[in-house]
């Protein structure tokens, strides 16, 4: 495992301990010299983690940027590696295909979808790869809650273990990046 993908949210509207997390998470990936891939925007937890990595002076950071956002100029610029997409659907698809093991930190629909794309894409065979969500300060309980309800109603054909992990601390986190 060389290269963490991170999906999470854009908003600087968070509480300061996700951003505080995003910075941790960032300065770990640095200091064990591996690769961030992420979606490239300059700010929220996005930028969080990449200026964590950056801040060693270690690690590389891959920005994979839609084409909207290189316009407007929100690229963020700890970002070493550019990989240009012409939309979130193409964003999507280079984050799975160039990261070896994925974490869900706190986010919208964005992150939802990036998610549960690398879980059906498990989940059907098309890729061995596996989703880590992050639950920082809960954030995620609810989604949990859901997907084991949607385990008792028998519409989940693959054990939810086999397809997504969860860490609900960061020494849990880094434990499951070091088995991978």
């Amino acid at each position: 495992m060389e290269k963490i993908g991170v999906f999470c949210a854009s908003s600087n509207d968070l509480d300061p301990i996700y951003y505080e997390e995003g910075r941790r998470l960032g300065q770990w990936i640095g200091e064990h010299d591996l690769t961030l891939i992420y979606g490239g925007h300059n700010t929220g937890l996005m930028e969080a983690v990449a200026q964590g990595v950056k801040s060693t002076g270690k690690g590389i950071v891959v920005g994979v940027v839609p084409k909207i956002l290189i316009d407007k100029g929100t690229v963020s610029e700890c970002v070493g590696i550019r990989v240009p997409t012409e939309d979130l659907s193409d964003r999507k698809a280079w984050l799975m295909k160039l990261s070896d093991v994925m974490i869900a930190m706190p986010g919208s629909v964005g992150t939802l979808d990036e998610a549960f794309s690398v879980m059906s894409q498990n989940a059907i065979g098309i890729s061995p790869k596996k989703i880590i969500f992050w639950n920082i300060n809960g954030f995620w309980d609810g989604l949990f809650s859901m997907l084991e309800g949607l385990k008792k109603t028998g519409v989940v054909n693959k054990p939810l273990e086999e397809i997504m992990l969860r860490a609900d601390t960061f020494e849990q986190l880094t434990e499951l990046l070091k088995a991978f």
